[in-house]
């Protein structure tokens, strides 16, 4: 399947507390919290980052899905500063680890991972186009995406009393790598194994 994908990130402080709030938003839940492993391919080169695309395997729960994402091959309709649109070709497996073979005898070999436990909403937004909220929870701290029409996103995020300042759309990727030259941390993925809490003294 074949779409164009706008979406939003925020960060999450008190994912109680929003949760409470997404049903009196007419939010229903689609996926309770669910535990979600990505692997982004890449050629030795890193091809696919040069041209800013992603070739991922992700197994969600127990669902498996391939997915390619890129740039929109024309001038983009909406503010690409304030806004994330990609392209996304999207299909779903039965046999991933037979894909992810297949890729690494074409020449791709797992560059990145990143887990995350993510919990899925869905809105009937005014055009009729059915609009998702999922929260994700990363080693690196909680997140909210909105996907749907820009309007629908704006209206979400008044509702939500969301700072359109504190908006992102960075990828996960870039999000990790910013917070590795903060904390200096020699984690190479973004996942729970290699990201630990500190543990606090009792003295």
């Amino acid at each position: 399947m074949k779409n164009s994908e706008i979406e939003l990130k925020f960060p999450v402080p008190d994912p109680e507390a929003l949760q409470t709030r997404l049903p009196q938003l007419g939010f229903q839940l689609v996926t309770p919290r669910t535990f979600e492993h990505n692997t982004l391919y890449d050629t030795p080169n890193r091809d696919l980052r040069a041209r800013r695309q992603i070739l991922r395997l992700r197994q969600y729960g127990d669902k498996y899905t391939l997915t390619h994402k890129r740039l929109p091959d024309e001038q983009a309709p909406v503010d690409t500063t304030r806004y994330k649109i990609r392209i996304e070709t999207e299909t779903t497996l039965s046999d991933r680890d037979a894909m992810a073979e297949i890729f690494q005898q074409l020449g791709y070999a797992p560059a990145f991972t990143y887990e995350k436990y993510r919990t899925e909403w869905s809105h009937s937004a005014d055009t009729g186009i059915t609009a998702h909220l999922v929260l994700d929870e990363t080693p690196i701290g909680t997140y909210a995406e909105l996907e749907g029409p820009t309007a629908w996103i704006d209206q979400t995020l008044v509702a939500l009393h969301i700072d359109p300042d504190t908006c992102l759309t960075d990828s996960y990727g870039k999000l990790f790598l910013d917070w590795k030259q903060r904390t200096g941390s020699p984690a190479e993925n973004l996942t729970f194994a290699e990201i630990t809490p500190p543990v606090l003294s009792l003295r």
